[in-house]
């Protein structure tokens, strides 16, 4: 069982501290319940809690998900049970009467198309459309889900049409917005697509950024990775004398390196860099170090992953995801542990994790949603419930597109979602899509005639 859980390491003026335990006990206490669907290890749960909603309910398939769930929300019903099973009369027993505000969770979407293939045996087109169902079931005020960046991506537009037909035929308007979990206080670097439904007679605002941005000409910065890596130090020496999961999860001489040919070369790499390109290879390895790699003939000229990258504790960790074999310690000759993994998701350093072996907890921690990114957007949520109908109060923070109405509208989020190498890039790719848009109309106009 987890202790009381934390949003932050960081020490705390009292005033913020009280702010915070007000909103745990109001999380216990809130007028907002959700429900977590495909709920994995709670990343999201944990961020709404922190906002001020209350999880009720939270489904995965995944029994070692559901097993940490548990060990931290011991009052949620969390059930291991695939959501095609879970039924009217289901959810009546797992949530009685309770009035659910938000259906959360991270559906599959890609499957879920009704142009081009539409396959209705697509696995991934029934769990959306399980979720779909659940949410018709519960009607609550707000939706809330999340996907790969790709999501928006071209070749997904099939998929982006069929969601807002979805959501729209059952009365739910579609917020949706790329998001940079940095911008939120998580020391990692990770982009994520998120969609808020809300019914038409509620408002709802993105969050703004609050770290890596400005703010009245003042620069506030990235949290980083030194700084995670320090705060969770700082937590494990004032709780040494309590051997748990957080030492379980944080065995440092486990992650030293085994093989001698990737220490020696490990040994070469500075903090801050790595291994991609041939330039790198000549620059930073020996000869007798190299890795052999046939830099004319390899596709684009370059690995597809970093390799030997040791991380720079001056800033944000890049995105941790289920395998981070090529991710080195600064400064140690190592990779890193699972604790320091989910704390670089932003969780606190005394969440509990349920796994059956360390691959089970890393895919846990490398998919779930940074609880801070999460409570960004959850505060959000929960600011629109309390204020209530959209006719009752006037609407600020309008830096957002107001819904998704068509595809056309999913461009302007696509603008600058994805990394290309430099801005001209971006600007080319940006204008030879409204071009291709312009053209598909100007055919569309041809037909009519």
């Amino acid at each position: 069982m987890s202790k009381k859980i934390k949003p932050s390491l960081s020490k705390k003026s009292s005033e913020e501290s009280s702010t915070e335990s007000s909103k745990e006990n109001s999380a216990k206490s809130s007028q907002f319940n959700f429900i977590d669907l495909f709920c994995g290890a709670g990343g999201l749960s944990l961020g709404l809690e922190m906002a001020g909603l209350k999880n009720i309910f939270s489904n995965d398939v995944d029994v070692n998900s559901i097993n940490t769930i548990r060990a931290n929300y011991p009052d949620t019903v969390a059930v291991c049970e695939p959501i095609e099973f879970i039924n009217e009369k289901k959810l009546k027993d797992y949530i009685g009467d309770k009035k659910v505000h938000l259906v959360a969770g991270g559906p599959p979407c890609q499957g879920f198309s009704t142009i081009g293939k539409g396959d209705p045996s697509d696995k991934k087109n029934s769990l959306f459309q399980h979720f779909v169902r659940v949410v018709e079931i519960l009607r609550p005020e707000f939706v809330m889900f999340e996907n790969v960046t790709g999501l928006v991506a071209t070749k997904n537009e099939n998929t982006v049409k069929s969601i807002i037909g979805a959501f729209g035929r059952i009365g739910y308007k579609l917020h949706i917005r790329i998001l940079e979990s940095q911008h939120y206080g998580v020391p990692q670097k990770r982009k994520r697509t998120l969609i808020v439904g809300c019914k038409k007679e509620y408002s709802f605002t993105f969050p703004r950024a609050s770290y890596d941005t400005k703010h009245n000409n003042l620069y506030i910065p990235a949290k980083t990775l030194g700084g995670a890596l320090l705060e969770l130090e700082n937590y494990l020496q004032e709780n040494k004398q309590q051997k748990n999961k957080e030492y379980e999860l944080h065995d440092v001489k486990a992650k030293h390196i085994k093989k001698q040919i990737d220490l020696d070369r490990l040994k070469h790499i500075p903090e801050g860099r790595y291994i991609r390109y041939k330039e790198n290879e000549e620059e930073l390895l020996p000869a007798h170090l190299r890795l052999g790699i046939d830099w004319e003939n390899i596709k684009e000229g370059r690995l597809r992953e970093n390799h030997y990258h040791r991380l720079s504790r001056n800033k944000p960790s890049p995105t941790i995801n289920t395998h981070n074999f090529h991710y080195y310690h600064p400064t140690e000759h190592r990779q890193f542990t699972l604790r320091e993994l989910s704390v670089i998701q932003s969780f606190p350093p005394n969440y509990t994790f349920c796994g059956t072996s360390e691959k089970a907890i890393s895919m846990q921690i490398g998919n779930a949603v940074p609880p801070l990114m999460a409570k960004a957007v959850g505060e959000e949520i929960f600011k629109s419930l309390t204020i209530g109908n959209i006719q009752n109060h006037r609407i600020e923070n309008v830096d957002h597109i107001d819904h998704i109405n068509s595809i056309d509208d999913i461009d302007n989020i696509r603008y600058g979602a994805f990394t290309y190498d430099d801005r001209k890039t971006l600007t080319a790719h940006w204008k030879k899509r409204q071009e291709e848009i312009k053209a598909k109309k100007e055919k569309g106009k041809e037909k009519e005639i």
